[in-house]
């Protein structure tokens, strides 16, 4: 029996916040022993600082900590003199977050994606009297379904490990654990009678698997290989033994109702609606089958794939579903809508008394002007209160709690999508994002329970989601930005140089300074586009911002090259200033073709296409991060033949560029890599500078059309090329950055904007 908790919360919250706590109980039982999590968190403390530093740390859980059932608290103490220093936490989560703090706040330690910086002091510094810190939060979520293809499709156990250390350490106490569903949903699929080649016609390829569990898309990308199910069950159950270890509720898939064709051929009566297509592909790959929440087939294909999943990983009880993604549904009669929406969670139910369904807003943020008050307010009201747990997906810029009376009282999570298909690029809100957080907590009868770090990809912007994981201890906002990026800085590199610290403060009033509601954080730079007349190459900041901390961060390299984490961000510096000057030079060109100006179009063209893109490509190379051939060997990687190698490097290439098989999706997925760079993104820019040319020799409009036509074919052929590229960095990152200031910076750190 689920009883409501008296916590000091708005009357609406009391309700549900029982039921949230009972999710992840049941596990718990073996996941959540103190005993077990202390061990998970010390094995993780020796794995980040090494065997001997690690013992000068005593680590423990104690539920008891926490005021209330299913808080996290820590509490730090002792240290100086060469005593240990306590770390002391309600949770294995907890107790890391804990450990995360002392190190950044008493050693200036930094761990992030790219690089860790830990130069601990001897001994180790002493905590003044016992601090303590609770978060405010029930949950800090993290992932967004797309993550798991743009991010972690090719990961090893190795690598997955380093990213659970990194949750625990930054307080992630909730996060899908999406792996391995494949294996599941083709036992459930031979069971239901289908054959496994129509099986095989039906899932997509790995990199393009988010797409296909959330019903987007079928078949492109696939078939998948019998090996990839073997290794991905393998990675779901460490996964989720590390999670679960460490006090992290996982959140499993559920159905949502989409059905391959093949269902209609084994049962002829089924009544299944085809929705429309998705993403510019036809219905070879889209379109896809959605069950009537009525038919008895529903409730028969969500118990057994829940059954069947359970059996296999056990449960945390949190179920994570979209049912129309980016899709309209067929249609918008609320009726309708909430039968949808309650057929999604009476199968749940069925199968797991105690469920709670985990959804994306998205939807509502996507078609704003299908969801209307009435439709919203039929999928949130299907749902038992309390048992709907919404991620607001996008609420660092366009909010949906505000216009929908805090999801019509569902709890609901307030998350910081900021990364749009795991581009590179300079950017980030940091102001809305500090603010975000508590305006909706404080928002009127609130419901928000939680925070969220939700990109589609990682491995960018740093600073973002530090302070994104700051917030989800914190009541209040940073109170100074400027101040919190400047020891941001200097515990990044382990060191306190002026340079850098006035470097980060430019990048943080331009780049990181984003207002509005056209801020996204999807790179759509001249640089990655398939190159037109036609583009806007304009920025809502100061390019001399940008201009100016590159000659920075260049003055402070003599004192910071040891640091990795100063290198990774000269180099990514250096890139989004060669980005903003790829921008300036299509300006010149273009200005140049429109007043029939050869010689400036061929001067501003070459030194586009022949000077700065290469120069872009061979400073990428210095740096791990930035390689194509890292991409790919990881996809190959995974393979266990040449064929199956061959299939995933395949999937890995289209995923950056075409998308699907017609440049469905062009471009959505752009990085900055070397060999990307350099065969695809120079020869689209040489052709167009050429054709450009040409049209105004010949004295003939430049034809787009015709061109577009022209740049899919090498499009296409980088696509299929096999050609292999460099998985080890080459040269100096340093020296590289000072060659490409020395030819290119002086001009426009003098004041272009």
């Amino acid at each position: 029996m689920v009883t409501a908790l008296r916590l000091p919360r708005p009357p609406r919250l009391l309700g549900f916040l029982g039921l949230l706590l009972l999710a992840g109980a049941d596990a718990q039982g073996v996941a959540g022993d103190e005993a077990r999590e202390t061990a998970a968190v010390r094995a993780l403390a020796v794995r980040l600082l090494g065997p001997e530093p690690a013992a000068a740390f005593a680590l423990s859980v104690e539920r008891a900590l926490a005021a209330e059932p299913g808080t996290d608290v820590f509490l730090l103490g002792g240290g100086g003199g060469g005593a240990p220093v306590r770390v002391r936490g309600s949770s294995g989560v907890a107790v890391a977050a804990g450990l995360h703090r002392y190190l950044r706040d008493f050693c200036g330690c930094h761990v992030a994606w790219s690089s860790v910086q830990l130069r601990l002091p001897s001994p180790l510094p002493a905590v003044p009297g016992e601090l303590s810190e609770a978060s405010p939060y029930r949950y800090r979520y993290y992932q967004n379904v797309c993550t798991q293809s743009y991010s972690f499709v090719w990961w090893d156990w190795p690598r997955w490990e380093r990213e659970i250390d990194w949750m625990a350490l930054n307080g992630i106490n909730l996060a899908l654990a999406w792996s391995g569903q494949e294996a599941i949903w083709q036992r459930v699929y031979l069971a239901l009678g289908l054959t496994q080649a129509e099986i095989d016609e039906h899932f997509t390829g790995p990199a393009f698997l988010a797409w296909g569990r959330m019903g987007n898309l079928h078949s492109w990308g696939g078939p998948l290989p019998r090996a990839w199910h073997l290794k991905q069950l393998y990675l779901q159950h460490r996964i989720l033994d590390r999670m679960r270890a460490l006090g992290m509720t996982p959140v499993l898939p559920a159905f949502a109702g989409h059905v391959p064709k093949a269902i209609t051929r084994v049962f002829p009566q089924v009544n299944v609606t085809q929705l429309g297509s998705w993403g510019h592909f036809n219905c070879s790959y889209s379109c896809s089958f959605l069950l009537a929440p009525g038919d008895p087939l529903f409730p028969l294909i969500g118990s057994l794939f829940l059954r069947e999943l359970s059996r296999e990983f056990d449960t945390n009880h949190i179920y994570g579903a979209d049912i129309f993604n980016e899709m309209q549904p067929p249609s918008s009669d609320p009726a309708y809508l909430a039968a949808a929406t309650a057929a999604v969670f009476e199968a749940m139910a069925a199968v797991d008394s105690d469920a709670v369904w985990l959804l994306q807003g998205w939807l509502f943020q996507h078609q704003p002007e299908f969801w209307g008050p009435a439709q919203v307010a039929a999928v949130l009201g299907a749902v038992p209160q309390g048992r709907l747990l919404v991620l607001d997906l996008f609420a660092e810029n366009q909010p949906i709690y505000t216009r929908t009376a805090s999801f019509r009282g569902q709890p609901f999570i307030w998350c910081m999508l900021h990364n749009f298909g795991g581009n590179h690029g300079l950017f980030g809100a940091l102001e809305m994002v500090n603010q975000g957080p508590s305006a909706a907590r404080l928002f009127p009868n609130s419901t928000m329970v939680g925070t969220g770090i939700a990109p589609e990809g990682i491995g960018q912007n740093e600073v973002v989601y530090a302070l994104m994981a700051e917030l989800g201890w914190r009541k209040d906002p940073v109170p100074d930005l400027s101040a919190w990026v400047s020891r941001f800085a200097e515990r990044r590199y382990g060191a306190a140089q002026p340079e850098a610290s006035m470097a980060w403060r430019l990048l943080l009033r331009s780049v990181y300074n984003c207002t509005g509601e056209a801020c996204r954080g999807h790179n759509r730079s001249p640089l990655v586009r398939r190159p037109s007349l036609q583009m806007n190459p304009t920025v809502w900041y100061n390019r001399s911002d940008v201009f100016e901390a590159w000659r920075l961060l260049l003055k402070a390299s003599p004192n910071l090259t040891a640091s990795s984490a100063f290198r990774y961000d000269l180099l990514d510096v250096t890139r989004q200033a060669l980005q903003e000057l790829v921008s300036l030079y299509y300006e010149e060109v273009r200005a140049a073709y429109l007043h029939q100006e050869l010689v400036g179009l061929l001067r501003a063209g070459g030194v586009l296409a022949y000077k700065l893109l290469p120069m872009l490509d061979e400073v990428l190379a210095s740096d791990q991060h930035f390689l194509l051939g890292s991409w790919l060997e990881q996809a190959r990687a995974v393979a266990t033949s040449e064929a199956e190698a061959d299939l995933y490097e395949r999937n890995g290439r289209y995923q950056l560029t075409l998308w699907g098989p017609e440049g469905n999706i062009l471009d959505y997925a752009n990085k900055q890599l070397a060999g990307l760079v350099a065969h695809y993104y120079t020869p689209r820019w040489q052709l167009f500078v050429e054709s450009l040319a040409d049209s105004l020799a010949r004295g003939v409009p430049f034809q787009q059309h015709q061109f577009e036509r022209d740049i899919f074919q090498l499009e296409q052929a980088f696509v299929l090329s096999s050609r292999k590229y460099q998985s080890h960095p080459q040269g100096d990152t340093v020296d590289l950055a000072r060659k490409v200031f020395l030819r290119f910076g002086p001009r426009r750190v003098a004041g272009s904007s």
